[in-house]
């Protein structure tokens, strides 16, 4: 039971999580079920792969609501993103990432959405002047498009993540989109490349037969309630907040989850 509830709690946070900075719940989810559950990375990928799907759709129909979605961004995005999120899957079950080699997995999630933090802290104290955080149709080309899509297809597969933590600051920097439109444009990427790597992560978990201590589709029916809840009341925060409040809560997210994995990650692997 206190399992259950621990779950549902952290469903909560994800959606909420995600909702607000349009990054999914992976950041948080699997994070938080590596220091209460013990770690089984590839278990918590599998399964948080398949609640980000559920977690989005709110947040999708909140910023469509609110007139936040570039389509034009998406049918860039998505296409691009859809082949690197399976490229990523097949990545992280290399033999490199298995067994102890799974820490490694974590220490470069820790890495990436450390130096994204830093990225977003350096535009809060020095605001762009160039076209990067203006918007322009000028930037919308394929190439542009791609150098965002790539390594949110790529990185959300290896580390079973949304990709959000990447597409909003690349957003950001290669097509110059504001905030709360890079949000909007990330969740709704994350309901295609999500579904996707949902299929291609448990389908490789299911054909490894490695042995694990619980089923992905068990712990994602009990955080996908909350974190649609989450999810919902998060997205609409993105539209009321000030910027900046939005910009310096998203930073501390990035900031603390990285922490806590490269503590974690490093301890494993100088054990």
């Amino acid at each position: 039971m206190a399992e259950v509830l621990i779950l549902l709690g952290v469903g909560l946070i994800a959606g909420v999580a995600g909702g607000l900075f349009g990054i999914g719940g992976s950041v948080v989810m699997i994070p938080a079920m590596t220091w209460l559950l013990g770690p089984d990375q590839h278990l918590y990928q599998a399964a948080a792969m398949i609640v980000n799907f559920f977690l989005v759709l709110p947040a999708v129909q909140q910023h469509a609501r609110a007139g936040a979605i570039d389509r034009s961004v998406l049918l860039r995005l998505i296409p691009p993103a859809l082949g690197a999120m399976v490229l990523g899957v097949i990545f992280s079950e290399l033999r490199y990432f298995k067994g102890d080699g799974e820490a490694t997995l974590r220490l470069l999630f820790g890495v990436f959405v450390l130096t994204c933090a830093g990225i977003e802290a350096l535009r809060l104290v020095r605001p762009p002047t160039s076209a990067a955080g203006t918007e322009s149709a000028d930037l919308l080309t394929w190439p542009r498009a791609a150098l965002v899509a790539v390594p949110t297809g790529v990185i959300g597969g290896m580390l079973g993540v949304g990709g959000g933590v990447v597409a909003v600051p690349m957003q950001r920097r290669f097509l110059g989109m504001r905030l709360t439109t890079a949000i909007a444009n990330s969740s709704a990427t994350i309901a295609a490349t999500s579904l996707v790597g949902a299929f291609a992560k448990n389908w490789a978990v299911h054909a490894d037969g490695a042995p694990h201590a619980r089923s992905p589709f068990l712990l994602s029916a009990l955080l996908i309630p909350t974190a649609m809840i989450g999810s919902f009341y998060g997205a609409r925060l993105v539209h009321r907040l000030p910027r900046r409040k939005l910009a310096v809560g998203f930073i501390a997210l990035l900031v603390y989850v990285a922490g806590r994995m490269i503590l974690g990650a490093a301890k494993t692997l100088s054990a």
